[in-house]
């Protein structure tokens, strides 16, 4: 079985620095014509000019043949300015802003504490200019059990936000829940829309502990339970334009993954298309998927939809271990 698509993009990836960088642009720019590229490097991506240097560091590291197009993020914190907000806006680069709960997940110790108090002026010139903000949607309070963190985030962090500020537009990033799934469709088409990711459309928080302790399938947001992987397969084999492909490919070195407190992140880039077709393939949705892959992110962002097209083939396949 053969299937042609439009080339797809990558809504939500890391990327990292350095030796890593090197290590896994391939991989990703072998498959997807684009990526929103994210900002949680250490140093985080707070400026235009960082981002514009990282820009040109992920350029570098691509191999000479491939055409790959990356999509810079800024990193919001507490002191980002309306000015900043500006100057990315002009920069032609930079496509989005990330927000990151303070402490929520890998490099995210910089990120807000005080969405209201301190980032208001900045999510208002957002709103203005045009440029989405990408959310990571889990509280911080290690009060709130871990597997309630996206939709107790919902109640009182996104929601009110929409509400305050209904031009804003807004990416919930690697939704994994059915109330995440609820609040997109309740929200206006073309305001709010969400990522998905494949380790969500196929896992579940079993899968964190069969056969023992399972580094690998541990990222943020947590895998959840069984009820909810089956809202977010419905969600988007529904044919749905407010959800898109976001990898969240996110690259550990192996030691860092297989130790006492390893790292949250779940590398897929190498195969995620493969198991998306595998998600829409077995819900009887592959007329669905090229939407999914390659039209509802461009069309949510306001850039146009790649032109070239990839040929996908149904041929059995091995997993690679990729050592670090």
């Amino acid at each position: 079985m053969e299937l042609t698509l439009t080339q797809p993009d990558d809504w939500h990836l890391h990327l990292r620095d350095g030796d890593m960088l090197e290590a896994v642009v391939c991989h990703s720019a072998s498959h997807f014509g684009r990526a929103i590229v994210m900002p949680n490097l250490k140093p985080p991506i707070t400026t235009t000019a960082a981002a514009v240097a990282y820009r040109e560091s992920i350029l570098k590291a691509l191999p000479a043949n491939i055409n790959f197009t990356p999509l810079m993020t800024l990193y919001l914190t507490d002191t980002t300015s309306t000015e900043e907000i500006k100057f990315a806006r002009r920069s032609g680069v930079v496509f989005a802003v990330k927000f990151y709960p303070a402490g929520a997940t890998t490099n995210s110790q910089d990120g807000v504490t005080d969405i209201f108090g301190k980032c208001l002026p900045v999510l208002e010139e957002m709103a203005e200019q045009n440029m989405p903000l990408l959310v990571h949607g889990e509280v911080t309070n290690p009060d709130v059990d871990v597997f309630d963190r996206e939709k107790v985030f919902i109640e009182t962090v996104l929601q009110p936000l929409v509400q305050r500020l209904p031009q804003l537009r807004v990416v919930m990033e690697h939704i994994t829940t059915k109330d995440a799934v609820r609040f997109v469709e309740s929200c206006k088409e073309g305001s709010v829309a969400a990522t998905v990711t494949p380790q969500h459309l196929l896992l579940n928080r079993n899968s964190l502990f069969q056969g023992g302790l399972q580094p690998h399938n541990y990222c943020l947001p947590v895998l959840k339970r069984e009820i909810h992987r089956q809202a977010i397969v419905a969600a988007v084999t529904s044919g749905s334009k407010r959800f898109f492909l976001g990898t969240d490919s996110a690259p550990h070195e192996r030691q860092r993954k297989e130790c006492s407190c390893g790292c949250a992140g779940i590398y897929n880039a190498p195969v995620a298309l493969s198991l998306y077709a595998k998600v829409f393939d077995e819900a009887g949705a592959l007329d669905k998927l090229e939407a999914f892959t390659s039209f509802n992110g461009p069309d949510f962002y306001g850039l146009p939809r790649n032109t070239s097209k990839i040929k996908m083939i149904r041929t059995p396949w091995k997993e690679k271990r990729y050592h670090r």
